[in-house]
C-alpha cells in the first residue's frame, strides 16, 4: 500500500510558557524567575515538528483555539513542513503548558489542556482519510482517552500505532493490543502495570486477565520483568526508557538494552517527544526496534543541547554529526553531563540517580 505520510501525529498542541528558575519552589513558596518566554509546544505538536525536521512526511491531527497561541502553533508547524490540514480550530482556548527550568536543564510542567480536551472521537472519524493515509500513527494522552481509542479503530490495515501514555492512566485492552510499541518511562510503566486493563475506552474499571494481573511490586525492580509484564498485557512491542541506563526494547522474540548518549544538557523540554517521533519514523522506514531506538536516543540527546522544545529539534544532518562525534568532543553548554533517552523522563548526571 502507498501512504501519503510517513507519520501522522494525533495529539496535543500547547503554547509553552517557560520561566527559568534557580530552583523550583516548594509548597507555599514563591521564587523569582527569568523573563517569560513563549514557545510552540505540546506533545503532539512537538512530535510532528521533530519528525518533519528529520525529513519525514508528517501530518498533525489536533485542535487549537482561535487565538494568538493557536496561530503561533500553526505557524510553527507549517514552518517545519508539517501538513496542518488536520488541525482544527475553536471550541476552547489553545492549551497552555506552564514550565519551569532549573540551571541543570531539568523541568517541571503543568498543562491546562484547553482545546486539546475537545479533540473528540467525532473529529477523528471526520478525518478518516487523513488517518488511513499514514504509514505510522503516533498518539499520546494529552487528549481524551476515548479519542485515542477512535484513532486505533480508524487506522488503515497494515499501519503501525505508537503510543506514549503520558500522562499515564490504566489503558483499555484494545489500545494496548494495537501498540507497536508502547513507549514508557519508569513512572509510566508502574502506572500502566498498577492499573487494570479495562474493556473499552469509556470504562474506568474493567476485567483483567490472570496473566495480566501484574503490579510494580510483583515484578520487582528489573526492567526486563517490567517489559515481560507489559507485553503480557497486549502490546506487540515495548520500549522502556531508563535515563542513564539507556532504553530497554522488547517484543515477543527479543529483548535488548540500547545505550544512552552522553551530552551537555541545557534544557530537557521536548526531548522525549523528539525521541518518540524519531523512533516512530524509523520503524515505519523498516528499521528494527533496536536500531530505531538507538537512532531515537541520538535525536533526543541532540535536542537537550539547546534551549526550548521545537526550536531545539535536530535535522538528520545534525543527528549524523552527533553520532560521529566522540563523547569528549560533544558540545559544552555549561551544564553537567547528562544521558538522554526518555519521553517525559528527567535525565541524570554522573553523580545522580535517574529521576522519576
Amino acid at each position: 500500500m502507498t501512504y501519503d505520510y510517513d507519520l501522522l501525529v494525533v495529539g496535543s498542541a500547547n503554547a509553552d510558557l517557560v520561566i527559568g528558575v534557580e530552583r523550583r519552589p516548594g509548597a507555599g513558596e514563591t521564587v523569582l524567575g527569568s523573563d517569560l518566554s513563549v514557545h510552540p509546544g505540546g506533545k503532539g505538536a512537538n512530535q510532528a515538528v521533530a519528525a518533519a525536521r528529520l525529513g519525514a512526511r508528517t501530518a498533525l491531527l489536533a485542535r487549537v483555539g482561535d487565538d494568538a497561541h493557536g496561530r503561533l502553533l500553526l505557524d510553527s508547524q507549517r514552518a517545519a513542513g508539517v501538513d496542518t490540514a488536520g488541525v482544527l480550530s475553536g471550541g476552547a482556548p489553545t492549551g497552555v503548558a506552564l514550565i519551569t527550568v532549573d540551571p541543570s536543564g531539568d523541568n517541571s510542567i503543568v498543562v491546562s489542556p484547553g482545546a486539546n480536551a475537545r479533540l473528540s472521537p467525532a473529529d477523528i472519524r471526520d478525518a478518516s482519510g487523513l488517518l488511513r493515509a499514514a504509514r505510522v500513527v503516533s498518539a499520546q494522552l494529552e487528549i481524551p482517552l476515548e479519542t485515542v481509542g477512535e484513532v486505533v479503530a480508524g487506522m488503515a490495515p497494515g499501519s503501525r500505532f505508537v503510543l506514549n501514555p503520558s500522562p499515564p492512566v490504566p489503558l483499555p485492552a484494545g489500545i494496548l493490543a494495537a501498540c507497536d510499541p508502547l513507549i514508557v518511562n519508569e513512572h509510566e510503566a508502574r502506572v500502566v502495570l498498577g492499573g487494570p486493563v479495562v474493556d473499552g475506552p469509556e470504562d474506568s474499571v474493567g476485567e483483567t486477565s490472570e496473566s495480566a494481573r501484574e503490579t510494580p511490586e510483583s515484578v520487582g525492580d528489573d526492567p526486563e520483568e517490567w517489559a515481560r509484564a507489559l507485553l503480557a498485557r497486549g502490546p506487540r512491542s515495548v520500549v522502556i526508557t531508563l535515563g542513564a541506563r539507556g532504553a530497554l526494547v522488547a517484543d515477543a522474540r527479543t529483548t535488548a538494552l540500547v545505550p544512552s548518549v552522553p551530552v551537555r544538557a541545557v534544557d530537557t523540554t521536548g526531548a522525549g517527544d523528539a525521541f518518540t517521533a524519531a523512533l516512530a519514523w524509523r520503524l515505519g522506514a523498516g528499521e528494527s526496534l533496536t536500531v530505531a531506538a538507538a537512532y531515537a536516543a541520538r535525536v533526543g540527546a541532540a535536542a537537550v543541547t539547546k534551549e526550548g522544545a521545537q526550536v531545539s529539534f535536530p535535522t538528520a544532518a545534525e543527528v549524523a554529526s552527533l553520532a560521529a562525534a566522540a563523547p569528549g568532543s560533544l558540545p559544552r553548554a555549561g551544564a553537567a553531563e547528562r544521558h538522554v533517552t526518555a519521553p517525559g523522563q528527567p535525565v541524570s548526571g554522573p553523580d545522580q540517580g535517574v529521576a522519576e
